[in-house]
């Protein structure tokens, strides 16, 4: 894979990664700032969409129309809702899901998007490196998004037993779903920087530039493994 587009939802994601690369070519589509760089001999365009599923939606299709990439990772933070996370602990997706999305009225199950299904399954290839990647505290499963910072215990403890999720985020299965429709391969990768406690918000200020931190961390080793 030569061309790697990078979306991060916030700027510190950008930021804790544009620290460790020089930026070649810098472009400017919209009011979206693209950022060319190498790393470990490989092109990676990084960009910051915005936080919730339609910014990441657009954003993606923007980079996959302009950018000529051969893949797209989306790495950033998360909630944790399973009891087996703690806060700066890995997980990467094997599928996502949209936990918002709703059409039970027409006899769908929660989740399920016409056209298009419910779980969207990360690629073979880039799952595969990233379970070589040598790292602590790192776990595989399902990740569900939707437009809701989830701070209520209940709500999280639905999502995980009706999803099997392990933590929530507002971006990943929108930049899944667009990538699935147009034949991309794709990673997304979260660092829970916070866990539904009511007051969580404070968590997530506190832990969100170590859990980019962290990120980054995982991103550089598993860049190092992709062909």
């Amino acid at each position: 894979m030569k061309r790697i587009g990078i979306i991060f939802a916030m700027k510190e994601e950008l930021d804790a990664f544009l620290e460790n690369v020089k930026v070649i070519n810098n472009y400017k589509i919209f009011d979206l700032n693209f950022y060319e760089c190498e790393y470990n001999d490989k092109a990676c365009i990084l960009v910051e969409c915005g936080i919730g599923k339609v910014n990441a939606a657009r954003c993606s299709q923007i980079l996959i129309d302009n950018m000529n990439i051969d893949c797209i990772i989306n790495v950033g933070v998360a909630g944790g809702i399973s009891n087996e996370l703690k806060i700066g602990d890995i997980v990467v997706a094997l599928n996502l899901i949209q936990h918002d999305f709703d059409l039970c009225s027409f006899d769908h199950k929660k989740g399920y998007i016409p056209n298009a299904g419910d779980y969207f399954y990360c690629d073979d290839y880039l799952l595969n490196q990233s379970k070589l990647v040598d790292i602590k505290n790192i776990h595989f499963g399902t990740i569900a998004s939707g437009d809701i910072f989830v701070t209520d215990k209940n709500m999280a403890k639905k999502i995980n037993t009706k999803f099997g999720a392990l933590c929530t985020e507002m971006e990943g299965a929108s930049i899944a779903q667009v990538c699935h429709l147009a034949g991309i391969p794709f990673l997304v990768i979260r660092s829970i920087s916070d866990t539904p406690n009511g007051n969580n918000n404070i968590d997530f200020d506190i832990f969100l530039k170590d859990s980019a931190n962290i990120s980054t961390i995982f991103i550089k080793k598993l860049l190092s493994l992709i062909a």
